[in-house]
């Protein structure tokens, strides 16, 4: 059987983006868009102490950047990353993430403030392979670890949200945990919403509470963060999810948050087929 615009639309439709249960899918045609094969990116870091000030940084990269740099904003204890200096290991720090997409000398302008901002204690942002950009937060999430995670959607960077970020970052319990903000926006928002079943296209930005520990003696503690920081968070939330970031508890009840007014037409489709 063949899914595409012409031949069964509705299952080419669910399959965009509509998450499993549709069938085994034996092979994919992709249409490529040209990136690279050198992008600008890379992540850059301050010391924990000045997390808000980072956070206001990022709140107006994210308000003026054009679509072609996108940007994520973390705080975590400081992982012992080699660009990072050993003393600086285990404390708190705030850094931020970027990729452009556009041209080298574009991208090295775009960037130039956000390396020139206050006293950076680590800087990999660079001209770089775009396949390399893909991997770079891999070591963050080893198999073997323990993970609880807790997302929203978020309707843009509320100064009060940005400060409750700030406060609960503060509050993480073990070294690789982390409270991130990734922006959204751009391409997502000019496909019209009935292209695809993903959901909350409007939405401007995606909170993630990772709580990441190594010993089952710590759960309760490490998941407490992350659901406190939630509880708190959550209020200036648009109501919908991420359905990358749901945890088995939230399956069943946040489905319909993650794909919004399509969720009924995906069980009919998924039903059908």
């Amino acid at each position: 059987m063949r899914a595409s615009e012409q031949e069964n639309p509705d299952l080419f439709w669910g399959l965009r983006g509509g998450g499993g249960n549709f069938g085994v899918v034996t092979k994919f045609e992709y249409k490529l868009h040209p990136v690279g094969p050198e992008i600008v990116g890379g992540v850059i870091a301050w010391k924990g102490e000045d997390a808000n000030d980072v956070l206001e940084l990022y709140r107006t990269l994210t308000e003026q950047a054009p679509p072609e740099l996108t940007s994520v904003v973390l705080l975590r204890p400081a992982p012992p990353a080699p660009w990072l200096p050993k003393e600086i290991h285990g404390k708190p720090i705030a850094a931020i993430l970027v990729c452009h997409s556009g041209t080298i000398e574009e991208g090295e302008r775009l960037v130039t403030p956000i390396k020139a901002f206050g006293s950076p204690i680590g800087d990999v942002i660079q001209r770089r392979p775009y396949i390399t950009q893909q991997s770079l937060l891999d070591a963050t999430q080893p198999k073997g670890r323990r993970y609880y995670w807790k997302s929203e959607y978020l309707p843009g960077h509320d100064p009060q949200m940005l400060e409750k970020f700030a406060e609960h970052g503060s509050y993480i319990k073990s070294p690789h945990s982390a409270i991130i903000l990734f922006q959204l926006d751009g391409a997502l928002n000019k496909i019209p919403v009935e292209h695809s079943p993903v959901g909350n296209r409007k939405t401007k930005t995606v909170l993630n509470i990772t709580a990441s520990w190594e010993s089952p003696e710590d759960d309760r503690e490490n998941i407490e963060w992350a659901r406190n920081a939630w509880q708190d968070l959550r209020r200036f939330s648009t109501g919908g999810t991420y359905v990358n970031f749901l945890t088995e508890e939230e399956v069943g009840d946040r489905l319909q948050d993650a794909w919004g007014k399509n969720y009924d037409r995906l069980v009919e489709i998924k039903t059908k087929w």
